[in-house]
């Protein structure tokens, strides 16, 4: 038993020094502000909440600082594009603004929310992903956007868009939601003029491991922002996310991990995948933290998938731990004529130390760090 406990906390402790070095080692991911610097940087929100470890916080606010001029202007911010994910970072500004009080990141914040009013939509309501990809949804969105829009509303926006934002996950689950798979697909056109959609659905062709796992992740987190006073909205979201978490543990691979290609796990050259794990595990631990999934059921079930994560992809080489099997990025459209083929979700590079995948896993490690915590001493976010 003594030494099962001291080899538990000798891998948590792995995990912690492997964060640590991981951001001591950092550099911003893209020039412009970006949603996979956010992703690293959230996931250090997480931390600090959970650890109170001055340095998480040091390398948040220093980046902050560095982004956000005094005027709260960000000079890196890409807007002319609208480009859903440059929302991500936003979510930042928040903490920024809590730990601060600095003027600077509530201009910040007010400028997101403005690009969001403006932000383009489908005929159905929902955002467009990008200007350069009209009347398309894709999931990945919903995590970039909902939870910035959600916090923004209820504590400066008077709590008067949460219908807006519900609306969103509800057009996920009318269109893109297979009855059958109990899945939602990538994405979805509106338009039908995509050379990669189905000319009668609109839809993508497969199911793509990290596009659930922003899903997910964006309706644990704007579930747990939505006030309680806003009984049926919370309500109706707790539904979706329900659903959604069930359909896709149905295929959970052996190694307690999901695949690139998520209901095709005999496909040649398919693989377990790190990042949309991770989103899995943080999702399914904080859904049963805050209430909207089973505890009992749901919280081991998102720890054993985080342990699965640390023992199968963070790899240690000479001397150096590595997560890895990171997709580095996939998509649809664009220049690469990129089709949603099996065969082009399984050609895209796998890669390690990666933002994408290593932010959800940071992500992840503080969700497991709160299971940990005495009951009183747990906080909320």
């Amino acid at each position: 038993m003594c030494s099962g406990l001291l080899f538990l906390w000798w891998l948590k402790m792995s995990v912690v020094r492997f964060i640590l070095d991981y951001i001591a080692a950092y550099t911003d991911y893209k020039t412009y502000w970006n949603y996979e610097d956010g992703c690293v940087l959230i996931g250090c929100v997480r931390l600090y909440e959970v650890t109170r470890n001055p340095a998480y916080k040091q390398f948040i606010m220093d980046y902050l600082y560095k982004r956000v001029d005094k005027k709260g202007a960000i000079a890196s911010y890409e807007s002319e594009q609208y480009n859903i994910d440059s929302i991500n970072s936003g979510k930042l500004l928040f903490f920024g603004l809590r730990e601060s009080g600095d003027a600077r990141f509530r201009i910040a914040l007010d400028y997101h929310m403005q690009r969001l009013c403006e932000h383009p939509r489908c005929q159905n309501g929902s955002f467009w992903h990008k200007s350069i990809y009209p009347y398309q949804i894709w999931l990945d969105g919903l995590y970039m956007a909902q939870p910035f829009y959600a916090e923004y509303d209820m504590l400066l926006g008077g709590k008067a868009h949460a219908g807006d934002i519900v609306l969103q996950f509800d057009n996920v689950r009318r269109f893109m939601f297979d009855e059958n798979k109990q899945l939602s697909y990538h994405a979805y056109d509106e338009s039908r003029q995509m050379f990669w959609c189905d000319k009668e659905t609109g839809l993508s062709p497969n199911f793509w491991l990290r596009s659930m796992g922003w899903y997910l992740m964006a309706l644990a987190d704007t579930i747990d922002l939505i006030d309680e006073q806003l009984y049926e909205h919370k309500r109706r979201l707790q539904d979706i996310f329900g659903e959604a978490v069930r359909g896709i543990m149905r295929y959970q691979a052996q190694n307690g991990l999901f695949y690139q290609l998520i209901d095709r796990q005999a496909l040649a050259g398919n693989y377990t995948e790190a990042s949309g794990s991770a989103m899995v595990a943080y999702a399914l631990m904080k859904g049963a933290r805050i209430g909207a999934l089973l505890e009992e059921k749901y919280a081991p079930a998102g720890r054993a998938v985080f342990d699965a994560l640390v023992k199968n992809k963070l790899k240690t080489e000479e001397g150096t731990a590595h997560l890895e099997d990171i997709c580095l990025v996939a998509g649809l459209g664009g220049q690469q004529m990129r089709d949603g083929s099996a065969e082009y979700y399984l050609s895209e590079p796998r890669v390690k130390d990666d933002a994408k995948g290593v932010g959800p896993f940071i992500m992840a490690c503080a969700e497991s760090l709160m299971q940990d915590a005495p009951p009183l001493s747990r906080r909320d976010r």
